[in-house]
């Protein structure tokens, strides 16, 4: 899987990038056949502490998925992005699943002739 980390009007630091990283090939546990991933760390201008936003976009066969996490460190928030997107993966393959079983299914019981 690709990677692809970009950070929006400020340098991230190699340990932040490598940890996002790490995280997120984590998630090719759960479905082998992710295309790409990439992420957008970005600072908000807002008067709370979570001021760090991370969005990950993830392309799978025939499907896109997003998360996008907000919290007072990009740590956090890429940790709770990756959750989002695991739960997102396994609604997925959930889908993809019933949807195959049942074409093959109407494959399998074929109706009978008129």
């Amino acid at each position: 899987m690709n990677i692809t980390v970009q950070s929006i009007k400020f340098d991230a630091d190699q340990k932040l990038v490598d940890f996002i990283k790490k995280k997120t090939a984590k998630l090719e546990q759960f479905l082998d056949n992710i295309i790409e991933s990439v992420c957008y760390l970005r600072l908000e201008n807002v008067d709370d502490e979570a001021n760090k936003v991370v969005e990950l976009k993830m392309n799978v066969p025939g499907n896109q998925l997003f998360a996008k996490a907000q919290a007072k460190s990009f740590e956090e928030a890429t940790d709770l992005a990756v959750e989002s997107l695991r739960r997102q993966i396994n609604k997925h393959k959930t889908k993809t699943r019933t949807a195959v079983s049942n074409h093959k299914e109407l494959l399998s019981n074929p109706e009978e002739e008129f």
